[in-house]
C-alpha cells in the first residue's frame, strides 16, 4: 500500500492477506494496494507526516465503481461540454433506488436533483427557510451543521444525546419553542448508529410539536451494514408528517465521487420544494448537470454489486477494529465507516488525544470536540482502508 504521495507504508502482515485467504470483495479491488499519489487528496494532504496514515476525513482509500469510471470516460469522449438541462428520468431513478435498497416508497416528484453536495444544499435550505427561531442538532454531531449555521448568522443550539447500553439514543423530550429546524444526521456521524425507526418518528413528532422542520441528512445511508435497516425520514415518519420533513442525500459518500458534487433532496412538501427550487436559481443552479447526472445514473443503475461487496468488506474490517479496541468504542457502528473512541480507554490524555495517537501510532484522527460539546475526550477514525493497510493500522495499534 501506498500513502497519497506515493509514501509507501508497509504491511503488517496480520490480517487476511497473510492467511492467504481470498477476500470475497476481491473482484473490486478492495484488499489491494490503492494509491493515491498525484490525486490531490485532501484526506492525504492530513498526513503531518511521510508514513502516517490519514483516518479523519470521511473520505475512503479504497477504488470507486467501475460503471462510474466508465460513464465518465464515455461522456468525455464526447467532446460537448455546454449547459445541460435536467433528464426528469433521473427523479424515478433515485425513487427506484429508494424502493430497491430500503424498501422505501418514495415519489419522483419529491425528487430535487442538485446539481452540489448535501453542505451546500443545507445551506440553501437555510437560505430558503430564512429561519428566525434557534435550529437545533443533537451532540455529538457532524460539525459542518453548526458551521453552516454559524456562516449564515443563524442562531444555532445543541441537544445532548442520551447514550442507552445500544449507545446513543435521539432525543425525546419536548423540543424547546420557538425551534425553526432540527438537523440529523441519519445514520449518526461519528459513530455511525442506525437510528431505530420508532425513535425517528418520535423525534418528527416532537419537532413538529415545536413547529420546526426535521432535515434529515442520509449520505451514509446506502452503508448500512448488513443485518440493520436504514429507516429513510420521509417515508419512516408517515404522511400526516411529511410535509415537516426533508431528507438530504447523494450518491458522493456511498460510491466514494464526492469529488464530483451531486445530491439530491427528498422534500415532500410541494411549497418547500418550489421554494427551494427558486433559491437555487437564485444562486444560478439549476437542476441535473453535466458530471453529476452522469454519475448519478451510472452510479444507481450499475453500482449495486459494487455497493454488496463494499459492506462486506466494511463490516469485516469494522468487526475487527471493534474486536481489538474493546470498550474503548463508545457505539458500535451499524453503517458507513466511521469508528468513535474513547481516548481515555486508550490509554491517551483527552484534551491531547488526536497529537498523541499521531506521535505514538502513525494515525492521523478526527477529535472528538469538532463534533460538539459531546464529543469531548473522543477520536473519530475511518476504516474504509485497503486490506494491507488496515493490518498496518492494527499492527501500529500495538504501541498505545
Amino acid at each position: 500500500a501506498r500513502r497519497g504521495d506515493g509514501e509507501p507504508v508497509p504491511d503488517g502482515g496480520t490480517g487476511r492477506r497473510a492467511l492467504g485467504l481470498r477476500s470475497p470483495s476481491a473482484a473490486f479491488a478492495f484488499d489491494a494496494p490503492f494509491d493515491r499519489t498525484g490525486t490531490g487528496s485532501s484526506k492525504w494532504a492530513r498526513a503531518a507526516a511521510p508514513g502516517v496514515i490519514p483516518m479523519g476525513l470521511a473520505d475512503m482509500d479504497l477504488p470507486g465503481p467501475p460503471a462510474v469510471a466508465e460513464a465518465l470516460e464515455r461522456r468525455a469522449r464526447h467532446r460537448a461540454y455546454g449547459y445541460t438541462v435536467c433528464d426528469p428520468a433521473g427523479r424515478a431513478l433515485v425513487a427506484d433506488w429508494y424502493r430497491a435498497r430500503h424498501g422505501a416508497a418514495v415519489d419522483p416528484d419529491w425528487v430535487l436533483l442538485l446539481p452540489c453536495g448535501p453542505r451546500t444544499a443545507l445551506r440553501l435550505l437555510l437560505d430558503t427557510l430564512r429561519p428566525q427561531a434557534p435550529v437545533l442538532s443533537p451532540t455529538p454531531e457532524w460539525g459542518g451543521f453548526a458551521q453552516l449555521c454559524r456562516a449564515a448568522g443563524i442562531d444555532h443550539r445543541e441537544l445532548p444525546l442520551p447514550v442507552g447500553p445500544d449507545g446513543y439514543r435521539l432525543p425525546d423530550a419536548p423540543l424547546p419553542r420557538p425551534t425553526a429546524a432540527v438537523l440529523l444526521s441519519n445514520p449518526h456521524n461519528p459513530s455511525g448508529r442506525v437510528w431505530p425507526a420508532a425513535e425517528l418518528r418520535a423525534l418528527a413528532e416532537r419537532a413538529a410539536e415545536a413547529d420546526a422542520l426535521l432535515v434529515s441528512d442520509e449520505v451514509h445511508g446506502d452503508l448500512t451494514h448488513p443485518g440493520h435497516t436504514h429507516p429513510v425520514a420521509v417515508t419512516t415518519v408517515g404522511p400526516a408528517l411529511r410535509h415537516r420533513v426533508v431528507t438530504l442525500n447523494s450518491v458522493g459518500k456511498t460510491f466514494n465521487c464526492s469529488g464530483i458534487p451531486s445530491g439530491f433532496a427528498l422534500v415532500p412538501d410541494p411549497a418547500l420544494r418550489a421554494r427551494f427550487t427558486d433559491t437555487l436559481a437564485g444562486y444560478g443552479l439549476w437542476e441535473g448537470g453535466l458530471l453529476e447526472q452522469t454519475v448519478q445514473h451510472a452510479a444507481l443503475r450499475e453500482g449495486g454489486p459494487w455497493l454488496d461487496a463494499l459492506l462486506a468488506h466494511l463490516a469485516a474490517a469494522r468487526t475487527r477494529l471493534t474486536e481489538r479496541f474493546g470498550p474503548a468504542v463508545r457505539s458500535t457502528p451499524q453503517a458507513s465507516y466511521l469508528l468513535w473512541l474513547d481516548s481515555a480507554a486508550l490509554g491517551l490524555p483527552p484534551a491531547t488525544a488526536r497529537a498523541a495517537l499521531l506521535e505514538r501510532c502513525g494515525l492521523e484522527a478526527s477529535a472528538g470536540a469538532d463534533f460538539g460539546p459531546g464529543g469531548t475526550g473522543a477520536l473519530r477514525l475511518n476504516y474504509a482502508l485497503p486490506g494491507p493497510v488496515l493490518d498496518t493500522v492494527l499492527s501500529r495499534l500495538d504501541r498505545l
